[in-house]
């Protein structure tokens, strides 16, 4: 079971849904299930005929995903139960994701969400095996089959129980130490170590495998220890992200893209300035209105629309001028992380900066947000990128996940001290 906002991994093919969750295969699966196929159909090999042993070796490869399937069901189950919604279900090559929009907001709620998934492969593993024990000898290839996919499950559940993120294991970890301590940040931290002491583990235990001649059990052991750095390594730059957006404030991060025009001025201005502006530049600027060096409005083109062209001379600004108040806006003292979520709530996505005087100093958008937390994090990006993320006025290459991120902000900070979201 994953996170939205954890490692993810490609939507793929929507094949239909369960219960109203999409369930996705990626194009890896296929691989997976020819080879899972090949190494089953050998076990079948000596008690079956070769046509025979190919199709039992399918059908165990497809009842072992029908378990994965199973297992993150059983997640995305009591997800929904736990009212966190579930996104999809995807299958891929290393087994199955359930991707869910954001974090429980309470430590067991969590831990009975990451400890339903296990608990499914350890019943299926119970039932298989119990039943495959009960079974006639003259169906030796139905007893193999069972206990084949029963040990599977087996294996599948103990292993997902590991105490390190990203397995099962390490998010009941992560809830029972955010359940004692109160900080879902230590939960974290603690289960990320444990789980990168699991991965180097499995690397060199994998690697003395392979050298005492274990062959593709060693190689599989090291790609799995891998996999689980990558994932690992995911969670602490996500802590990392996390602690950025709570840092740094609006003030550092936020441009200026209003323009300001007198409020005695005719239409025909505003239509010149209209007139300058270059569509490579995004959506169009702001226009403020002033009267004698104090802010009076703002201004739209709607009176450019509306009106003849023969009018705009004799139409002044401060006729058509709307309150200041009708933007959407923020403080220049607010986090990142309190900004991505007023973007996200706006229809232009962009935000009016307002100084600790009341005053407009500026202005935020996505792209302003991405390029603060960019460069703290001494990160650059090809300039054209950049601009194509201007021009849509998106986030940046690498922080499209902005919005997720501080929503799982958000649930933990609802599950802790609410305060410690804007701190």
């Amino acid at each position: 079971m994953r996170h939205t906002t954890d490692l993810v991994v490609g939507e793929g093919w929507q094949l239909f849904k369960i219960g109203g969750i999409p369930l996705r295969l990626q194009p890896s699966w296929l691989f997976a299930v020819a080879i899972f196929t090949t190494l089953f159909q050998g076990r079948y090999a000596a008690t079956a005929s070769l046509p025979v042993s190919w199709g039992l070796g399918l059908l165990t490869t497809l009842l072992l995903f029908t378990s994965v399937l199973l297992h993150e069901l059983g997640h995305a189950l009591m997800a929904l139960r736990e009212g966190v919604r579930v996104l999809s279900i995807t299958l891929f090559h290393l087994g199955g994701i359930a991707r869910i929009e954001k974090e429980c907001s309470t430590a067991m709620g969590s831990l009975r969400i990451a400890a339903a998934g296990p608990l499914v492969s350890l019943l299926l593993a119970l039932a298989m095996l119990l039943s495959a024990a009960s079974i006639s000898e003259d169906q030796a290839w139905l007893t193999l089959l069972l206990s084949q996919v029963g040990l599977l499950n087996l294996m599948l559940g103990l292993f997902n129980l590991l105490p390190g993120l990203p397995l099962d294991g390490g998010l009941i970890l992560k809830a029972l130490v955010w359940q004692i301590s109160g900080s879902q940040k230590r939960g974290v931290e603690v289960a990320s170590a444990s789980g990168r002491a699991l991965s180097i583990l499995m690397i060199v235990a994998g690697g003395v495998l392979m050298f005492q001649g274990g062959g593709l059990n060693g190689v599989l052991l090291m790609l799995i220890g891998w996999f689980g750095l990558g994932a690992n390594r995911s969670q602490t730059q996500m802590l990392q992200l996390q602690a950025v957006l709570k840092e740094l404030r609006v003030e550092g991060a936020s441009g200026r893209r209003f323009r300001v025009l007198e409020a005695d001025q005719p239409l025909r201005r505003l239509s010149s300035l209209r007139l300058q502006d270059s569509e490579e530049k995004g959506p169009a600027d702001w226009v403020l209105v002033c009267r004698e060096g104090r802010w009076v409005g703002w201004i739209d083109d709607r009176p450019l629309r509306d009106l003849p062209v023969q009018q705009w001379d004799q139409q002044r600004l401060e006729d058509h001028l709307k309150p200041l108040n009708q933007l959407p806006s923020i403080a220049t003292t607010a986090s990142l992380a309190e900004a991505v979520a007023a973007l996200e709530t706006t229809a232009e996505g962009r935000l009016l900066v307002f100084s600790p005087a009341g005053l407009p100093s500026g202005t935020l958008d996505r792209m302003d947000v991405g390029d603060a937390v960019l460069k703290k994090l001494g990160v650059t990006l090809p300039p054209q990128v950049l601009a194509e993320a201007r021009k849509r006025n998106g986030y940046p290459l690498g922080l499209v996940m902005l919005p997720q991120i501080v929503a799982s902000m958000k649930a933990q900070s609802d599950g802790e001290d609410a305060s410690s979201f804007s701190s």
